[in-house]
């Protein structure tokens, strides 16, 4: 499955300039709320569909995508795989971090099954949309066949499609899955061609043991792989896990639609990297909305070139760090159309000054 996904024009680069500058502000006094906005206005300028110069961020909607992962028996985690159903009815029941602070903030949250060993399916909004009840152990056999990525991206897709003609213009995703930074350090492993060292923190708190234990299960299973991992849906099949797969098939589906992408922590920056890798002009549409407290997440982002707005130490995964990155980027927006400029607010432009330009 391909996607299509217009590569965004910097023609109009001079034009967003010119008026983030011309704000009541000295040059580059909002920071990263400039680079924001620019990235909005980028997508959206070059939209088809914008007929005017504003920026709009419409119905914001959130999805937790939950998978179980065979490697967990390996003794990766601290905690056994039936918790990744129990945090699924949590999720249903609006009891979780993600649920606050979604409601808090104005997200739109769904719950989805993407494979978890207990379907959830018995609570009320969870999204079936399941791959299998977990995934193989990635350090003795492929995670997932081919097939199964396929039908994730398949079945990821139609689920953005429908969100996108509700009239949502941004969207995000979480994760849940036991083993699931055990994947993902995997991935990153793959993807950036480094040792497990390198690409294991401790996840939810894991002991000093069991980091070794999970350096050990990455390095097997890269070795057993290393003919496989050629490509990103080879990756995904091999390491993956099943809230992996639809994540980054959902990443590249939103940007298909010129919808802006807010990426959250450590397993959905695995997933954006393999999204990049299958067509980079996904990446102008991404927000990178944290860095984690995972240890091998800033590496990850230097590996992107990319800033996070927010570094709060988070490592809850949920999409917790991409929901609280919402007020900023709703400012980012907010100022772009409504901050009057010099001109109209009738105040002395000092931005043209050598020494404001020198500063610059």
């Amino acid at each position: 499955m391909n996607f299509s996904i217009k590569k965004i024009t910097h023609a109009f680069d001079e034009e967003i300039q010119a008026t983030i500058d011309g704000k009541t502000k000295p040059l580059g006094a909002l920071g990263q709320l400039e680079d924001t906005a620019k990235r909005i206005a980028r997508v959206q300028l070059s939209s088809s569909n914008n007929n005017n110069k504003s920026l709009s961020l419409n119905k914001p909607n959130l999805f937790i995508f939950a998978g179980d992962h065979g490697v967990a028996a390996e003794g990766v985690s601290i905690a056994p795989s039936e918790v990744t159903s129990q945090m699924v009815a949590n999720f249903a029941k609006g009891g979780a971090a993600i649920n606050v602070f979604c409601k808090q903030l104005g997200w739109q949250l769904s719950v989805v099954d993407a494979g978890i060993l207990s379907p959830a399916l018995s609570y009320s909004g969870v999204i079936d949309q399941r791959l299998g009840h977990i995934t193989e152990p990635l350090n003795v056999s492929p995670a997932m066949s081919k097939e199964q990525v396929e039908l994730g991206f398949q079945k990821a897709t139609t689920l953005v499609n429908s969100t996108h003609e509700s009239g949502c213009n941004i969207i995000a995703f979480g994760e849940m899955g036991i083993g699931n930074t055990t994947s993902a350090s995997a991935i990153m492993s793959a993807v950036m061609n480094i040792s497990a060292i390198e690409s294991v923190g401790r996840g939810t708190g894991i002991s000093d043991d069991v980091v070794k234990r999970k350096q050990q299960v990455i390095e097997q299973s890269l070795t057993l792989h290393q003919g496989n991992l050629t490509n990103a849906k080879d990756i995904l099949a091999c390491l993956g896990g099943f809230e992996i797969v639809q994540i980054t098939a959902a990443m590249l589906a939103a940007a298909e639609k010129q919808m802006l992408v807010v990426v959250d922590g450590f397993i959905c920056t695995a997933a954006a990297m393999l999204a990049i890798e299958l067509n980079e002009n996904v990446k102008d549409y991404m927000i990178f909305a944290h860095c984690s407290g995972e240890q091998g997440h800033q590496k990850m982002l230097d590996y992107l070139n990319v800033k996070p707005l927010l570094n709060l130490g988070l490592r809850l995964g949920e999409g917790t760090g991409a929901a609280l990155a919402l007020p900023l980027i709703q400012a980012s927006a907010a100022f772009y159309n409504d901050m009057a400029s010099f001109s109209q607010a009738q105040v002395t432009d000092v931005t043209d000054s050598k020494d404001s330009r020198a500063e610059r």
